[in-house]
């Protein structure tokens, strides 16, 4: 079977969802080649298969996914394509090739640099003015920061401005204990998209527990942001690049819904 993960690998594996779009469209999408998809269950879990034949990761490993509700979603990116294969239309595809072939072997290398996010987190640096930025980072932000410290132990010092502060090791102990529940490459892959889109390793860790869903986690990272629109206003290039994030997170989310239900 044409490998064509392996075509498509620069387009779907760029970190930045602005430079994948502009990555695609330099270059010409290749056909449709197959016309039937489906998903098999083996000790591998559950495979997409093109026309009968499993599908392949750039990587060269086996496109298979621990649970049927994530295999669904990767069949129907496959099965929507139309005479072109559209990378900018498999996220989920994007996101389980990372996980399999950047993650898996990795898991100790992304775990912990999920845990030195905590050391800086974006809830963590708090404005100093204008009183109503103040209020709106203390309403949103400050109860994920109680839950943190009252439910996983997890005290990070709060500071004014952007200086950075080292946080206790205390905390980011208990952060990495509490993270250690998630040592799968598939949800470790979902916490790291969220946790970079964020800057907030903490909204990661809370959208896994179930504390808040993924419209809060998306209005607590952007309360800086929103207030400078509100106030500034914003243009067409900085409103696209917020879709695309959005919709990078919103696909992490519900992936890791699927896998952690």
């Amino acid at each position: 079977m044409r490998d064509i993960l392996s075509d498509l690998s620069d387009a779907m594996s760029d970190p930045d969802p602005v430079r994948r779009a502009q990555i695609q469209m330099k270059r010409p999408l290749p056909k449709r080649f197959y016309k039937d998809v489906s998903i098999d269950r083996t000790e591998d879990g559950f495979r997409i298969l093109l026309d009968g034949r499993p599908v392949r990761t750039p990587g060269k490993k086996l496109l298979a996914v621990p649970v049927q509700p994530i295999a669904d979603r990767l069949k129907a990116e496959w099965d929507g394509q139309s005479e072109e294969i559209d990378p900018a239309r498999m996220p989920v595809t994007r996101l389980v090739n990372t996980a399999i072939d950047g993650v898996t072997d990795n898991l100790d290398a992304v775990f912990d640099e999920i845990v030195r996010f905590s050391g800086t987190d974006m809830l963590c640096y708090r404005a100093d003015s204008p009183e109503g930025l103040v209020a709106r980072q203390r309403d949103g932000w400050d109860p994920v920061i109680r839950w943190a410290a009252d439910a996983k132990g997890a005290r990070f010092i709060l500071v004014e401005g952007v200086m950075h502060q080292e946080q206790p090791a205390l905390a980011i102990e208990a952060f990495s204990a509490a993270l250690s529940a998630y040592r799968d490459p598939i949800v470790l892959t979902c916490l790291h998209t969220v946790t970079t889109l964020t800057g907030s390793a903490l909204l990661g860790l809370a959208l896994a527990e179930g504390v808040i869903d993924a419209d809060k986690v998306w209005s607590l990272a952007h309360v800086d942001e929103d207030w400078q629109i509100e106030h500034w206003g914003t243009d067409e290039e900085a409103f696209h690049r917020r879709e695309l994030r959005r919709a990078e997170l919103d696909v992490a989310a519900t992936v890791l819904a699927d896998i952690l239900r």
